[in-house]
């Protein structure tokens, strides 16, 4: 147990440890990470997996493209497989407004160096042979894109801070964080006190009560999403690319030899449940019968349920508080937390430092919306 650190990181799924990475790789001692159950449990070792730098706003753009590059080295950075497939992302395009709004994103991903493009439905059937293209109008395919495991990404990481000086203290809760006026001093959790002056929040679903500590605002909502997987399908594609039909949300990869099928489900009310239920499947099944009717034949044999992080506009918060020092924040990143989680941990680690990051990141400060300013980001899966 450390008594005291220079950074108290809260939170040890894969934004914790990459900033826990970042940090201690840059010389920062006594990084201290607190996660209170093990390392990935909560939303990252729920994940779908995928990465990506297809989005319509040009921050999620360069988060996603300066990760992507960061997953491609990640072997050669920490030693770790992460079982990195460069498949692509293919999204199906069924109504008007979709193409004009996508037609807009690829121009915005092409300008920062994504190669996506629109396709037709026939280049679409044979990047994806599963789906059924009648209704389709185009297609938005970028090839730079792909998946890999969560949780390797996450060991690799945490593994790679530790090499560094970092300490990571697993089943341990924080309970609280003292402050004296407006300055830390301290975060106090189930193994005792850790005297601190910087705490990072990346809790995701859960960094709202954190927030709450030192009264900062972190509008974060959980919901669950559910995922499926299917037994082994003969002749499936190695190349298959992550298969979105943007208009239900249905969207399906590779898991070993079967697939991995996932989608929304607008019934679902916010709260922490992580149970399964089929309450999902008939509006699952119908999906499948309109885009990729195949995938009713397959068998289910697992699947799983986790939370994503949700803001008012569905896009992440980073920043630092003003109120409180040093209370920094990387959370409710409304299911693009995962892929994004590299180039976080760099910018959280320059916002620490004082260095001016990569890219400029105040516009996703949690103090945008009351400002009025929000920042919506429409393509979600």
């Amino acid at each position: 147990m450390k008594r005291q650190a220079e950074v108290v990181v809260i939170g040890g799924g894969v934004i914790g440890t990459s900033i826990a990475y970042h940090l201690a790789r840059a010389g920062v001692r006594d990084v201290v990470l607190v996660e209170r159950d093990e390392l990935a449990a909560g939303s990252t070792s729920k994940a779908a997996g995928g990465v990506r730098a297809q989005f319509s706003d040009g921050l999620n753009v360069q988060l996603g493209a300066r990760s992507l590059e960061a997953f491609g080295r990640f072997e050669e950075d920490t030693g770790h497989d992460i079982g990195l497939h460069r498949v692509g992302y293919l999204f199906l395009l069924s109504r008007p407004e979709d193409v004009t709004s996508f037609e807009a994103g690829v121009r915005l991903q092409n300008s920062l160096g994504v190669p996506s493009r629109l396709i037709d439905p026939a280049e679409a059937r044979r990047l994806s042979p599963l789906i059924d293209t009648e209704g389709l109008i185009a297609a938005a395919y970028s090839p730079d894109d792909g998946h890999c495991t969560p949780e390797a990404v996450v060991h690799g990481y945490a593994s790679a801070a530790r090499a560094h000086g970092a300490t990571i203290l697993r089943h341990t809760d924080v309970t609280g964080i003292e402050t004296q006026g407006e300055y830390i001093t301290a975060v106090i959790t189930t193994l005792g006190r850790i005297d601190t002056n910087t705490v990072i929040c990346a809790a995701g679903a859960w960094s709202k009560a954190v927030g709450a500590m030192v009264g900062v605002d972190l509008p974060v909502q959980p919901l669950r999403r559910q995922i499926a997987v299917t037994e082994p399908v003969p002749g499936l594609p190695p190349a298959l690319p992550m298969t979105i039909d943007f208009t239900t949300s249905l969207y399906f990869h590779t898991e070993g030899p079967g697939l991995l099928v996932g989608m929304s489900d607008p019934d679902e009310r916010p709260g922490f449940a992580t149970d399964t239920h089929d309450r999902w499947i008939p509006r699952l099944a119908e999906a499948m019968r309109r885009r990729a009717p195949s995938l009713l034949d397959l068998r289910r044999t697992g699947g799983w349920a986790g939370l994503y992080e949700n803001t008012p506009d569905h896009n992440a918060l980073i920043g630092e508080a003003t109120s409180h020092s040093r209370f920094l924040y990387a959370t409710g990143f409304s299911g693009h937390g995962f892929l994004q989680a590299p180039a976080v941990g760099e910018v959280i680690r320059d916002l620490y430092l004082g260095r001016v990051p990569f890219v400029d990141v105040t516009p996703l400060s949690a103090g945008r919306f009351a400002a009025d300013a929000p920042r919506p980001e429409d393509n979600l899966v």
